[in-house]
């Protein structure tokens, strides 16, 4: 992830902010980067503090602190700190502001469909009856309105090209398993993948859980096996001493997807590196030099399975290596699927505006 250092203009970070709000925003940010370890962010708002004043005389780091435990930010048991439901809600809505805010001046996010029928969202608009409309869209106030001016009331009838009926608005629902790459690599080379990775999935998460709540969203991790993540401990997911074991990611996302019985089914996929290992006969078989074509093919293997499902899978890749982009075309291909060699910078922009757009059709 690339840092831009520019000089503190107050106007547009610290205007109109109490110093708590100032702080909590960059206590927040100190959170995402520590996957959500409290004593570890605060030791770091200290030194930022000691080198920066970002305190006052108003409020210090420990005042700070404990206006945290009184808001319900933060709890302490037995001495160990750490975030609260609160806490993890509030950087869930941080990241959907942060990554969603140009999409929705955009005019994107609305997941409408460009045609009008029956569907589950009632518009103000009307139309003439037509044969085999629900009479539950009757425009009753409209229909009577048309029969008076038509017959006039002391000879009041109805006529079938007085009733109206509700415009009606198309929407799907989507079942969507994102999976993210766990491996080493994701933090390796001196660039950190982890955060913004992390920081998408609970923006993505929180956009479902309020805008569509008919959509379903899983998590899955993988490194050396694949598992499912519940979206409270996504601000925790961090690295481990993994291998890229993408077969098992696609596995399970696969079994999630049979469950589901939304119209789209599709998987998002973050990954940087290359598939390294594979389980068979319960043994890992593992080889982090180069494209091992028997990893590979398990993985197109899995691919294909999912194209035969229906399900397409869309991969974000954060890694520029011109071979690693030849397995993710290969990959792409064989699903039939779509693929985004994207930044740090932009990997929530892609990710969600690739989920407004699938989530507009159908897929049979």
């Amino acid at each position: 992830m690339q840092i831009r250092y520019t000089k503190w203009d107050e106007n547009r970070h610290g205007a109109g902010k109490s110093t708590f709000e100032r702080l909590l925003d960059i206590f927040q940010q100190l959170l995402e980067i520590t996957a959500g370890d409290v004593a570890e962010a605060l030791q770091w708002l200290t030194l930022l503090d000691e080198k920066y004043g970002l305190t006052d005389d108003s409020m210090g780091v420990g005042d700070f602190v404990e206006e945290l435990r009184k808001q319900g930010f933060i709890t302490d048991v037995e001495g160990v700190q750490s975030m609260s439901p609160k806490m993890e809600r509030s950087l869930r809505q941080r990241s959907l502001e942060q990554i969603f805010r140009d999409l929705r001046k955009s005019g994107h996010g609305s997941h409408k469909t460009p045609h009008d029928g029956a569907g589950h969202e009632r518009l103000p608009e009307t139309r003439p009856w037509q044969y085999g409309d629900d009479v539950h869209g009757l425009d009753l106030t409209g229909t009577l309105a048309n029969s008076y001016r038509r017959s006039g009331i002391d000879e009041w009838n109805l006529a079938e090209e007085d009733f109206r009926m509700f415009e009606t608005e198309f929407r799907t629902n989507a079942a969507t398993v994102l999976m993210i790459d766990l491996s080493h690599s994701m933090v390796l080379y001196g660039e950190d993948r982890i955060t913004p990775a992390r920081k998408t999935a609970m923006a993505l998460a929180e956009l479902i859980k309020t805008n569509y709540p008919k959509d379903t969203l899983d998590i899955v991790a993988f490194g050396n096996d694949a598992w499912e993540v519940k979206i409270k401990d996504l601000p925790y997911l961090n690295v481990g001493p993994y291998y890229t074991n993408t077969r098992a990611g696609l596995e399970r996302a696969r079994d999630i997807l049979r469950r589901r019985k939304n119209g789209n089914k599709q998987i998002f996929m973050i990954t940087d590196g290359k598939p390294s290992c594979h389980i068979e006969y319960g043994r890992m078989y593992r080889n982090a030099f180069g494209l091992d074509r028997k990893i590979v093919n398990r993985v197109l293997d899995q691919a294909v399975a999912c194209r035969r499902e229906g399900v397409t899978i869309t991969t974000f890749m954060i890694a520029r290596d011109s071979y690693l982009q030849n397995f993710v075309r290969q990959l792409t291909e064989a699903n039939q699927g779509r693929a985004y060699y994207a930044g740090l910078d932009d990997l929530g922009s892609f990710l969600f505006e690739d989920y407004i757009r699938h989530r507009r059709r159908s897929v049979r």
